[in-house]
């Protein structure tokens, strides 16, 4: 008998000798190479069966713990300069005076575009255009026309577009605009006169041309548009046409755009990040039907406002997986900790417990009162309550702009941190300010290296996993597609805040009616959670109140558990521990 020693531990999968032997019989030299090929085909097979095993025991961990994926950004403060996109028809009085209005008033230099109109009457067509606009008393009022992409790029031929402070597309065919003005000069300089503040309008194929994607004759047309208007695709006469389902097959090739049909005699005037429908009828905001939603429509009548960042951040989650996954990760802070409080007052202790677990009075603090409104944070004392408490080293960050995320300096700063605060106000402004940048993955790393993450209110419900009151419209919503994800330090929970003293019971009990998957924590003000590992130990005045839906509720539960200041809570069972 010959002894052969197996190259694989089973047990562990190393490659460990002596870890298993087999007893063979010898077949003698000649019979060595067969022997050694079996053996070689035996232990591949092995392999494989082994990769296999731990593949399918491993999966489910290892896809709960994967974190979220990276997320496109999308540029919150929306548009420079203004569009004011009319559906076709009659335009209304009220809108052409807000065009002027916008465009300067009396000072006003106007640059009319007839190109969309047939080649035998585009000249004519423009001079009829001049003659309406021309009674609004503007300054100037220039024709720019050409089918040459050539002179399209002409810096000369543009030089009107240069001195403008608005320019207004005729109605026809959108195609026309893209032959002769996609990709030259002239859609650039377009881009400048919004970049400098100007205002770009436009009807019918005037204003459908303004997306990059464009439909044309019922289809997604194969040349773009000029692109003013980004994650958007814009059509026109609506309702009059019955162009529902022409815009969603269009969203269909492109699922992660907004859709906004623009019904005849309106005008959908989007500034910054904000939409607003002027004019007769109706402008209805299309997202596309996906793997995990159905198709939507928001509808927006004349007067109403709603926010374009909003609907483009909904339109692109669509494209992403489920959130929140059916499967989260575990209510953990492996590293570091997590100091969670409901906003009013800050009690002392509070303060104290936030300093120390940063390492002491000397430990590098960074404040971020970001979800404070823009004209409040160069006076913002966010940071006040730290050095009044004794902390020596403390930094407020007043910047908000979308871009700081990415700063070297910030990021720089972050690394020699040994403890962030986000402050109150907004949590939707934390989203704008930090999601898909750098600054998300250095505020992780923190927590990683042993550091604190801490905030109050707004900067208590920015560390859960499922944001909620997340919408830019107004607080009352607990879910607002586009505003779902909170930054996920304590994953797999939906925190709310000032929760008694605003009896917000019923609102988070929706949420995780919705979503049992979730853990819902509800902090009451001058109350925090304190949390390490698995562990959350409330700390302050009143209590905090647990929201578990993994089983099903028995006649007569509450559907939460509230534990007093002192008391302790272990995240993972979702229990509350007994002393």
């Amino acid at each position: 008998m010959t002894q052969v020693v197996w190259p694989i531990d089973i047990q562990n999968g190393c490659n460990t000798p002596g870890a298993h032997a087999l007893d063979v019989p010898s077949a003698g030299g000649a019979s060595n190479t067969v022997r050694q090929r079996g053996q070689a085909d035996l232990r591949a097979l092995l392999r494989l069966w082994f990769a296999v095993s731990l593949l399918v025991v491993c999966f489910p961990i290892l896809t709960a713990a994967q974190p979220p994926p990276a997320i496109a950004r999308i540029d919150p403060e929306g548009i420079k300069g203004t569009l004011v996109l009319c559906g076709g028809g009659q335009i209304p009085d009220t809108v052409r005076k807000r065009f002027v209005e916008l465009a300067g008033g009396k000072s006003a230099r106007l640059v009319i575009i007839p190109t969309a109109s047939g080649d035998d009457s585009v000249i004519e067509d423009g001079e009829e255009v001049e003659k309406i606009w021309s009674a609004h008393d503007v300054a100037s009022i220039a024709i720019v026309h050409t089918r040459s992409r050539a002179e399209a790029n002409d810096p000369k031929f543009v030089e009107p577009i240069q001195q403008a402070t608005g320019v207004w597309i005729t109605g026809g065919r959108q195609s026309q605009i893209a032959a002769a003005y996609s990709g030259t000069r002239v859609e650039r300089e377009l881009v400048a006169l919004l970049d400098r503040g100007g205002v770009v309008g436009g009807t019918s194929a005037g204003a459908a041309c303004q997306s990059r994607v464009m439909i044309v004759r019922g289809r997604v047309h194969e040349t773009p548009g000029l692109g003013l208007i980004p994650g958007a695709i814009v059509d026109q006469h609506f309702l009059a046409r019955d162009r529902k389902s022409r815009l969603f097959e269009a969203l269909e090739k492109h699922p992660g755009l907004l859709g906004l049909g623009i019904d005849e005699g309106t005008a959908l005037i989007v500034q910054g990040r904000t939409l607003h429908c002027l004019g007769d009828s109706t402008v209805t905001i299309c997202l596309a039907a996906t793997s995990g939603c159905e198709a939507q429509t928001v509808v927006l009548k004349s007067g109403e406002v709603t926010d374009w960042t909003m609907f483009r951040r909904a339109a692109r989650d669509r494209t992403l997986p489920p959130f929140p996954p059916e499967r989260t990760r575990e209510s953990e802070v492996p590293d570091g900790a997590l100091l969670i409080v409901g906003g009013g007052r800050m009690p002392p202790e509070l303060t104290q417990a936030f300093i120390e677990l940063a390492g002491g009075p000397e430990a590098r603090i960074i404040v971020l009162p970001a979800a404070t409104p823009e004209p409040q944070l160069e006076q913002s004392h966010a940071g006040d309550f730290l050095l009044r408490a004794g902390a020596k080293n403390v930094k407020v960050v007043t910047q908000s702009q979308h871009d700081i995320g990415d700063s070297a300096e910030f990021l720089d700063l972050l690394k020699e941190a040994r403890g962030v605060w986000f402050g109150g106000g907004r949590q939707w402004r934390f989203v704008d300010a930090y999601e898909g940048t750098r600054a998300l993955d250095a505020f992780h790393d923190l927590l990683r290296r042993g550091g604190v993450i801490g905030g109050s209110s707004a900067g208590a419900t920015i560390q859960g996993d499922f944001l909620v009151r997340g919408s830019p419209l107004g607080n009352d919503e607990m879910m607002a597609p586009g505003y779902e994800r909170g930054f996920a330090f304590l994953p797999g929970t939906a925190i709310d805040q000032h929760f008694t003293q605003r009896n917000r019971f019923d609102d988070l009990a929706k949420v995780v009616a919705i979503h049992p998957q979730l853990l819902g924590i509800g902090l009451d003000e001058s109350t925090a959670i304190v949390v390490r590992g698995h562990i959350a130990q409330v700390m302050g005045e009143h209590n905090v109140h647990f929201f578990d839906r993994s089983l099903p509720l028995a006649e007569g539960q509450t559907g939460h558990t509230s534990v007093a200041s002192g008391g302790k809570y272990d995240l993972k069972t979702r229990r509350p521990i007994v002393k």
